[in-house]
């Protein structure tokens, strides 16, 4: 678990497409999480934005090497 957090952090550190397009995937999940759960207005009110930078990253993130 350590081996592969370490892993992770160094790939975002090296700007690395693998971590990156990780960290985007979760933020799009987030973000469709947000815009589904009906409790919280805070979070429904957010979620557009955060679905929205995690789909820019994405885009933006796959052109980084390998």
């Amino acid at each position: 678990m350590i081996t592969y957090l370490s892993t992770f952090i160094r790939g975002l550190v090296r700007f690395r497409r693998g971590s990156w397009e990780m960290l985007a995937t979760i933020l799009i999940a987030l973000g469709v999480f947000m815009l589904m759960q009906p409790f919280l207005l805070g979070l429904y009110s957010y979620s557009f934005i955060v679905t929205l930078v995690g789909t820019v990253m994405f885009i933006i993130v796959s052109h980084f090497p390998e």
